[in-house]
């Protein structure tokens, strides 16, 4: 029998699967994102609903939303912002740049140059900036979307494997299934978001802590470690997964279990979020890495009971 979400999550996937009609998968995928601490990326092609999927989610979270369109021509001060001397105050003042809000939408990021996209990997690692010399700590909560158009579309720079390592985990939303277009030709999915967040900083906070405290057991983890090795030794990849890609992997499990109303993990929950969180950072020694052949790989290579 598939498991059902838990009841205090139901509400806050509907909302936003209510803006983004038959995504229902790619909402879930992106709660437990946010309840690991870690950050997304959105692969797809124009027009599918990555920044729909990111607005909703903002809205019904009730996180300040900020928005950087990735252009090869942003500056990383464009993002972190800039030190100025005020001669008012007698002294330098930061002026802050849109990476200081809870909630980032980093639009088609790789479409600005390798610098400018580095630029976020000390805040997706350590949630602070430093500019000038001086680190300044970031909002928290403090999570990341971001998107990617494909590779091949003209004016797009691939994302360094560092910053690539920074996303939890990474995937497409999409074509939606007939009926759920049809309604969208229809005119439904367009409503206005709600004005008031479905849920408040206190129970964000309590989610957090109850994602972090599921256990991951002696057979879950010798699972882990298992998918692991085989990533690293099988000779299918030209390299495997890092020990961040394994905590990711870890952290993502743990996540899910919360979101189907477990203090525990078990191997259907690593194996729902294994496929996205590796992904990104996975690359077949032979033929072309998809979101579905890694899945699976990882499935049909790495039994749970083994």
């Amino acid at each position: 029998m598939r498991e059902s979400l838990a009841p205090e999550f139901v509400p806050l996937v509907d909302a936003v699967e209510a803006h983004l009609l038959g995504k229902r998968r790619a909402v879930t995928q992106t709660l437990a994102a946010f309840l690991a601490r870690g950050h997304v990326l959105l692969e797809d092609i124009p027009g599918v609903g990555k920044t729909t999927l990111a607005k909703s989610f903002a809205a019904v979270m009730g996180l300040p939303f900020g928005r950087v369109q990735f252009t090869s021509d942003l500056l990383p001060s464009d993002i972190l912002g800039v030190s100025y001397y005020d001669a008012a105050k007698g002294g330098f003042v930061l002026k802050k740049g849109p990476i200081f809000t809870p909630f980032l939408l980093a639009d088609e990021i790789n479409r600005a140059m390798p610098k400018t996209q580095s630029a976020l990997l000390e805040a997706m690692e350590e949630r602070q900036v430093t500019i000038d010399g001086r680190a300044y700590p970031l909002p928290e909560p403090f999570f990341v979307i971001a998107t990617q158009n494909p590779l091949e579309e003209v004016g797009t720079f691939p994302l360094p494997l560092s910053q690539l390592d920074r996303f939890l985990c990474a995937f497409g939303i999409g074509y939606p299934d007939e009926a759920s277009e049809r309604r969208v030709l229809l005119g439904e999915g367009h409503g206005p978001l709600p004005e008031e967040p479905l849920v408040g900083e206190e129970t964000i906070k309590e989610w957090f802590r109850r994602a972090e405290a599921v256990k991951l057991g002696d057979a879950m983890l010798d699972y882990l470690q298992r998918l692991v090795a085989y990533t690293r030794k099988s000779g299918r990849f030209h390299q495997g997964l890092s020990t961040r890609g394994a905590l990711a992997l870890a952290s993502m499990t743990k996540a899910w279990a919360l979101l189907y109303g477990r203090d525990y993990a078990i191997p259907d929950d690593l194996q729902a979020v294994a496929a996205e969180v590796c992904a990104h950072r996975l690359r077949f020694a032979e033929g072309a890495t998809t979101l579905e052949r890694i899945r699976y790989e990882l499935t049909a290579h790495v039994p749970p009971d083994s």
